[in-house]
C-alpha cells in the first residue's frame, strides 16, 4: 500500500479530515476532530512505511501476537494504539483497510450520541 492509497481510504471514511497538528511530517486523520490515524510522511519516503491505529486492547493484544509487523503505538499510548510496519511487507493491504476501519469505528464508537448523529 502506498500513501496515496491509505490517503484516499481514510479520506473516504465520513467525518474525515487530514491534517498536520504536531509538525510537518506527521500526517493525521480525525474524524469529526478524534485521531484514528497517524503517518510519518518522513518515514514513508525512506521505505519505512508505518501507520498508527487505534484498536481495542484485546484485539490488540491478539493482532501483536499473530503479527510480528504490529507493535505497540509508537509514541502512543501502548494499550489503545498499535503501529503497523507496511513496509516489512507481512500485512496485506485488506488487513490494513479493515485496521484503519477497525481505529475509524472504534473513535466513533466513543463520541457522544450527539457527534455520532452528524455521521449519520
Amino acid at each position: 500500500m502506498h500513501i496515496d492509497q491509505l490517503r484516499e481510504y481514510c479520506l473516504s471514511k465520513k467525518g474525515t479530515t487530514e491534517e498536520f497538528p504536531f509538525d510537518e511530517e506527521t500526517l493525521v486523520f480525525k474524524v469529526l476532530g478524534k485521531m484514528f490515524a497517524l503517518a510519518s510522511l518522513k518515514r514513508w519516503e525512506a521505505g519505512e512505511a508505518a501507520i498508527n491505529l487505534k484498536a481495542d486492547p484485546e484485539y490488540s493484544e491478539e493482532l501483536r501476537a499473530e503479527y510480528n509487523s504490529i507493535r505497540p503505538g509508537f509514541h502512543m499510548s501502548k494499550k489503545h494504539w498499535n503501529t503497523l510496519y507496511i513496509h516489512e511487507g507481512e500485512l496485506q493491504p485488506q488487513l490494513i483497510k479493515a485496521l484503519i476501519d477497525h481505529s475509524y469505528d472504534m473513535v466513533v464508537k466513543g463520541m457522544t450520541k450527539k457527534l455520532r448523529e452528524k455521521l449519520i
